[in-house]
């Protein structure tokens, strides 16, 4: 089994309060976020531009480890997520990524196909209990 941790500290009420979150490894050490870099424009982080790095990150290498099974290895997989919150549900209800990607030897339906299976095995992917989509831009 494989642990990581973060901490976060909250301050005050919901709507003026201030926090700063940690992480294991120290990307993030006393990294700010509060409502208006959740809600509004803010400087620091907040829980959902998290989530997007972390679906973005590891679908990315979900797919590499899929595209070296089949035996190709990508120039570049460039991928983005967006995360869509919706207040009135008070949940995350969407994960949009977008990947373009740079594959020798690969057809782009084949790469298509590869790039839907990761985003299936993705263990983030699995862990977001909303609708996840993705558009797939092979660069030939």
């Amino acid at each position: 089994m494989i642990n990581r941790k973060a901490n976060a500290v909250w301050k005050g009420t919901g709507k003026e309060g201030t926090g700063v979150m940690s992480t294991q490894s120290t990307v993030l050490e006393n990294t700010q976020y509060s409502f208006n870099t959740r809600f509004a424009d803010g400087v620091g982080t907040n829980p959902e531009e998290l989530i997007a790095a972390a679906h973005a990150g590891c679908f990315a290498m979900q797919l590499s480890f899929l595209l070296n099974e089949a035996g190709f290895t990508a120039d570049e997989l460039n991928v983005s997520a967006t995360i869509t919150l919706d207040p009135s549900q008070g949940a995350i209800t969407k994960s949009a990524l977008v990947l373009k990607g740079k594959v020798p030897g690969i057809s782009a339906e084949k790469f298509d196909e590869i790039a839907h299976a990761a985003k299936e095995k993705c263990p983030v992917s699995k862990v977001l209990n909303a609708e996840k989509t993705l558009e797939v831009e092979f660069i030939s």
